[in-house]
């Protein structure tokens, strides 16, 4: 992955270089700045490590189709940017077995490609990524059965322990019931165990 060195006088003069010789906006890219003095009677100047967005969309791209090739899967590759976070679907020979138990084996292969992503560029790059549209699927199911226990805790006044979740599959339940005037959420206990509870609002 290229990474584009750029100097001026301040940030903002480096990153105004960077967005006219690559094209784009400084909400396109990556940077890292520094300050550099080129002996004691001259003026300071600022150094910008710029790395574009969509270069490193395309390297978790690339290592995900090389990653899972090597692994003896023949894989299909969608992505969409949405509100400016990476989402990616993989489409396998054998979804099953890629997303394994539980999806442990996306987990495992997500885990994989973050970490080679920080090797590369040396910050953790945020994006989703889902196998045979699994997690999406998951996400639905568990929006419906927190709906579900939402609407029996408002009606019954009684608050319920949900089964120990995940952190992803928590911040799901959280986020749809968020707006609700008639329940909240909360989370408890320790890892893998950690669970939500809903509860009733007092009115």
């Amino acid at each position: 992955m290229e990474k584009y060195i750029f100097e001026g006088k301040s940030e903002e003069d480096a990153l105004n270089k960077a967005c006219c010789e690559l094209g784009g906006t400084k909400s396109d890219f990556f940077f890292d700045s520094s300050e550099q003095k080129n002996g004691i009677f001259k003026a300071k100047k600022v150094v910008v490590e710029v790395i574009k967005k969509s270069d490193l969309d395309n390297y978790i791209k690339e290592f995900l189709l090389k990653l899972t090739k090597d692994m003896g899967f023949d894989v299909k590759i969608e992505s969409k940017k949405r509100d400016d976070v990476l989402n990616i679907t993989l489409y396998s020979d054998n979804n099953r077995l890629l997303i394994g138990k539980e999806g442990k084996n996306l987990a495992a292969l997500g885990t994989v490609v973050r970490q080679a992503v920080y090797n590369e560029v040396g910050f953790f790059y945020k994006f989703n990524l889902d196998v045979g549209e699994y997690k999406l699927k998951q996400q639905k199911n568990i929006e419906k059965m927190a709906e579900k226990v939402a609407r029996d805790v408002a009606k019954s006044k009684i608050e319920v322990k949900l089964d120990p979740m995940n952190s992803y599959e928590r911040r799901i339940v959280h986020n749809i019931l968020t707006d609700r005037k008639d329940v909240y959420t909360e989370s408890y206990g320790e890892e893998p165990n950690r669970y939500v509870v809903i509860k009733p609002k007092e009115e």
